[in-house]
């Protein structure tokens, strides 16, 4: 009886424990941080004005790449739509989250070399979540962050391999570059916090999950800049904003 009790324990003890380790396999941890809130702030980001005349990407330097491309490319500087929507803007909340923390999600965020340029345009993640970086391409090339808040380092990568990386530190956002192809420029943009977004091709964005409060909405772009906008929500509510940003041209 007491060979079948002890048994039945160390069953129980076992369900406990791979109970237990189940958040590593995707599910949220208990200490994630607070519970996530019901609020939203979604909106546009629009270009005004005269816009620049787009940047030729000469890829002659390596002819395996070049080929790839028989009508060229452009830079991707700057992506405005028809009507102004603007592309590749880093939305997120620069204050008002006080002291709350948050774990980094397991899951990694993924970016591509692929047809000798960086895909996405722009990277975003968390704090010390990873980053795999997949060069799909027939040639080799080079992932060099050059952060201002976290460790540089410069590593080559073959065809066919992956390269994993981590940014302890937030920092909006990390120039990217290839030594050996140097039109391929990118960048990382690294939060603490989950509440971030990079606009898409109309130049829309949506903050979900906010906890009720008064919060800095901030959004950055390589070229243009940044500009900031405060705005209160409550539990449940959605607040629509609207970013302009203004053609430099001639200044």
């Amino acid at each position: 009886m007491k060979g079948k009790a002890l048994t039945v324990l160390l069953a129980a003890t076992v369900v406990l424990f791979v109970a237990g380790r189940e958040p590593a396999r995707g599910r949220p941890s208990a200490n994630d941080g607070p519970a996530p809130g019901t609020a939203v702030v979604k909106g546009i980001v629009k270009f005004e004005g005269s816009r620049p005349a787009p940047t030729h990407v000469n890829m002659n330097a390596d002819p395996s790449c070049a080929k790839l491309h028989p009508g060229g490319l452009v830079s991707e500087d700057v992506l405005a739509a028809p009507d102004g929507g603007l592309q590749n803007v880093v939305v997120f909340v620069s204050e008002g989250l006080g002291d709350r923390t948050f774990d980094p999600p397991p899951q990694p965020v993924t970016m591509e070399q692929k047809g000798c340029m960086y895909a996405p345009h722009i990277v975003s993640l968390r704090a010390n979540q990873e980053l795999d970086i997949v060069n799909n391409d027939a040639t080799t090339h080079n992932i060099h962050p050059v952060p201002s808040n976290n460790r540089e380092w410069n590593k080559a990568q073959a065809p066919g391999t992956r390269v994993d990386a981590t940014f302890a530190r937030e920092e909006i956002a990390i120039p990217l570059k290839c030594n050996i192809h140097p039109w391929m420029r990118s960048y990382i943009a690294v939060f603490k916090h989950p509440f971030f977004a990079v606009t898409d091709k109309a130049g829309n964005f949506e903050l979900k999950n906010l906890p009720p409060g008064d919060y800095t909405i901030e959004a950055w772009h390589e070229k243009l800049g940044k500009s900031i906008q405060k705005v209160s929500v409550s539990a449940g509510g959605t607040k629509e904003l609207e970013f302009v940003f203004k053609s430099t041209a001639g200044h």
